[in-house]
């Protein structure tokens, strides 16, 4: 069994891994004893991967015999065994089978902590709770990272560095269960966030579930679109359709198991575009416009409350630099802009469509666009815009 988590993002550096241990200069993780992961896809690899980077006993297991191989091949870990004592598992299985797996680890390892990292969390609380299971010992949690491709051979150590990683306790939970999974998160380098299960259910309708359907969507129309208009497709339409290429089998599941907030979004947003296209259906009618520039106002409005980098509210500008399409041009970029003291905080890469060149859209801060644009320029590079063009 496997799991692709959503809210898929690009790792970042964030919270601290851990001390270093002064024999051998690795990072000595929080993590004690076996690690039992039970599902080897990419989030159950990927964990795997890094916990072994740290020197921490892996054992994996997966219904997929060849699935399992792959990740023990790939040196997540190594199969597990029927004499195992693990002190933490960590289900990482779709969502549709959770509940049966966190029940059957529960009763298999009753002295191990269990979590699973299933991007729903209230249904199957809901269905463990229905059952009687004891679940003393177990406690929900979801890292906020993935890919747009799952299984073994996709999954990374780095995935959860920099991401959050929700971790649902409640009033039974005891102290030491709680540090032993928010430890594992800080050993992946996630930052732990506290939250109740239908909190975090409701929170992931807007920020992942939802935005997964609406890329579907618009992605879904190019097969449509007259040929050779996908020519014409630039960063904006790549950014906002990049995670449409997700699995469509894993997503009915997360999709049904939080049916009712994402409705709750949905509804609310088809009563958005509503809206918007009857304004557009008469464009010249009073009020109208308004209510064109009102959506777009809005749109600013939410995108500045998201966090940046590292998790902070600071605003970037962007310049955009023509790059040939030659071997070693993007990394000459990066060196000179570091001659010029200039941080790179992010960077988008888009080719031109029979154009022997790309455009480098850099995030900077703002003091430094100035000095940027003129170093560069005078090294002979080519600024095609800036955040203020």
């Amino acid at each position: 069994m496997s799991d692709v988590s959503t809210g898929a993002g690009d790792a970042r550096v964030g919270a601290d891994a851990g001390p270093k241990s002064a024999r051998s200069g690795r990072v000595a993780a929080r993590t004690r004893g076996t690690v039992r992961i039970v599902g080897a896809g990419l989030l159950g690899s990927s964990v795997g991967h890094a916990l072994t980077n740290l020197g921490v006993d892996v054992a994996l297991d997966d219904t997929s015999p060849a699935q399992l191989r792959l990740a023990v091949d790939y040196g997540a870990g190594r199969a597990a065994r029927p004499d195992d004592r693990p002190s933490l598992v960590v289900v990482a299985v779709p969502p549709d089978v959770t509940a049966d797996v966190i029940e059957r680890e529960l009763v298999a390892h009753p002295d191990a902590v269990v979590t699973d990292v299933a991007s729903v969390k209230l249904e199957p609380l809901r269905a463990l709770q229905g059952r009687g299971v004891d679940l003393t010992h177990y406690i929900g949690s979801h890292p906020l990272a993935g890919r747009e491709r799952g299984g073994a051979i996709s999954a990374r150590a780095d995935i959860f560095v920099g991401r959050p990683w929700v971790v649902c306790r409640d009033g039974d939970t005891s102290t030491a269960d709680l540090a032993i999974v928010e430890g594992l998160a800080l050993d992946l380098g996630a930052t732990p966030i506290e939250m109740a299960p239908d909190e975090h259910d409701r929170a992931v309708a807007l920020t992942s579930h939802v935005p997964q359907l609406v890329a579907s969507l618009l992605a879904g129309r190019f097969p449509e679109a007259p040929e050779g208009s996908l020519r014409l497709a630039g960063q904006g339409v790549r950014d906002t359709t990049r995670i449409a290429a997700s699995a469509p089998e894993l997503w009915v599941q997360i999709l049904g198991a939080n049916a009712t907030p994402v409705v709750d979004v949905l509804d609310a947003l088809a009563a958005d575009l509503a809206r918007v296209s009857d304004a557009l259906r008469a464009p010249d009618a009073p009020g109208s416009r308004r209510t064109v520039a009102e959506t777009i106002r809005l749109g600013n409005e939410g995108v500045d409350l998201l966090p940046g980098k590292h998790g902070q509210n600071r605003r970037f500008e962007q310049i955009v630099v023509m790059v040939d399409d030659t071997p070693g041009q993007l990394g000459r970029l990066f060196g000179e802009l570091g001659e010029l003291e200039v941080n790179v905080e992010d960077l988008r890469l888009e080719h031109s469509p029979g154009a022997q060149f790309g455009l480098a859209e850099i995030s900077i801060e703002p003091t430094a666009v100035r000095r940027a644009i003129e170093g560069l320029e005078a090294r002979g590079w080519k600024i095609a815009s800036t955040t203020n063009d």
